[in-house]
């Protein structure tokens, strides 16, 4: 008999982004141009059927980008377990705001243990690079591990790139913290392993240990 694990995950970023985009792309297989603005809060729901013991019921809450500093994002973020934070390449403001939607995270929200949310960063539309300058913006890789990020995936809900990939990552995370006592964890802040071990099952350009510099590129809906 499989054990039913139920995980609340949070999708935070600027308007515009392509939260739902992601969402859709993961849960539906499917990408539109044409998605509305987020109003609050929607969630998705996806069983992943993990190994043979383990069913995960996958819930991913979509946050509005203009709910940053509102007062019901405690309310969304109760309960959850993880996260992923979303910028878009192709607009530096939206990855200027990924450090005060972490804080935000922090300050509101924690694990059963007091530890903070284990949190993935997703630079989002690189199909769209085309269209961009390279901008002066650290690392990512560097970046996340500084900020307390436990990875970070280019990725593109248009072409469905490393979508998957970045949610199992999370998803792994999760289950893995669970199982472990809390005092076997490293501080907040610092990754457990290298991104280049973590992502070991990753090539390409499209994973961020590949990529030294954010480039501005084009956008989807959020």
């Amino acid at each position: 008999m499989q054990r039913e694990r139920l995980l609340k995950v949070l999708v935070v970023g600027d308007l515009g982004v392509g939260k739902t985009s992601i969402i859709q792309r993961y849960v539906q297989q499917v990408f539109s141009q044409h998605y509305r603005a987020t109003i609050g809060v929607d969630f998705s729901l996806k069983v992943l059927h993990w190994d043979p013991g383990t069913a995960v019921r996958l819930q991913l809450w979509d946050i509005a980008g203009q709910e940053r500093y509102g007062h019901m994002t405690r309310v969304y973020y109760r309960e959850a377990v993880g996260a992923l934070v979303v910028f878009d390449t192709t607009r530096l403001s939206t990855f200027q705001a990924v450090l005060r939607w972490k804080g935000d995270l922090d300050a509101k929200v924690a694990l059963s243990d007091g530890r903070p949310l284990p949190a993935v960063l997703l630079a989002n539309k690189v199909d769209q690079q085309h269209q961009g300058l390279r901008s002066k913006t650290p690392k990512l890789e560097t970046f996340s591990r500084d900020h307390g990020f436990i990875g970070c995936y280019e990725t593109s809900a248009k072409d469905n790139t490393n979508i998957d990939a970045a949610v199992s990552f999370l998803v792994e995370n999760i289950l893995a913290q669970e199982a472990e006592p809390a005092s076997t964890h490293l501080d907040a802040g610092v990754l457990a392993h290298p991104l280049s071990d973590l992502h070991a099952k990753e090539s390409g350009p499209s994973h961020c240990s590949g990529c030294s510099t954010l480039r501005a590129r084009g956008r989807d809906q959020d």
